[in-house]
Formats: C-alpha cells, sequence, structure tokens
C-alpha cells in the first residue's frame, strides 16, 4: 500500500545493528535475553537515552554522573557511571 501510493521509506540497517522483533511474548523475551547478553557480556548499554545524549553532547560528563547517581543501586546507574568516568580527563 505504502509503495503504491508513493509514500514507502527503507533505511538499511548498517553492521552492528539489530531487529528485534517483540510482537509475541517468546520473541519480546529472545529480545530481552538479546539485550541483556549484549550488556552482560560487552558491558554497552542498549538504548540508553542517556548515554546517548551524553555521547552526542547534549549533556556533560557532570550531568551525566548526576543522572547515575539517582538510580545509583541499579545496574543502569552502575553503568552509566562507569560511561561517565570512562570518559574523565586523562582516559
Amino acid at each position: 500500500m505504502y509503495l503504491e501510493e508513493g509514500t514507502l521509506n527503507v533505511d538499511q540497517l548498517g553492521r552492528g545493528c539489530a531487529w528485534l522483533d517483540a510482537g509475541m511474548p517468546d520473541s519480546l523475551m529472545q529480545a530481552g535475553n538479546f539485550v541483556q547478553t549484549i550488556q552482560s557480556r560487552q558491558g554497552m548499554l542498549v538504548g540508553s537515552p542517556t548515554e546517548v545524549a551524553f555521547r552526542m553532547g547534549y549533556i556533560d560528563r557532570d550531568a551525566l554522573l548526576a543522572q547515575a547517581g539517582k538510580m545509583a543501586k541499579t545496574e543502569l546507574g552502575h553503568m552509566l557511571r562507569f560511561v561517565g568516568l570512562e570518559h574523565s580527563p586523562g582516559h
């Protein structure tokens, strides 16, 4: 239908991107397991707006660490703190 209307837009995902269908309970669980594996084995956050804002320069290191501090008792808080410390002066 979109093709016929001339409104179809297609973007090819680059290397390192993954499309995860999460429309059914089993596929949602598989997607969650995939994200957990990436985060735990590679130490990389998946889908963190705070990290993206920091890496793109929308927030500075202090703002990143402030957000991490609000979640200090969570795994996400620890990972954001690591991102901030990893990019501290001298690193």
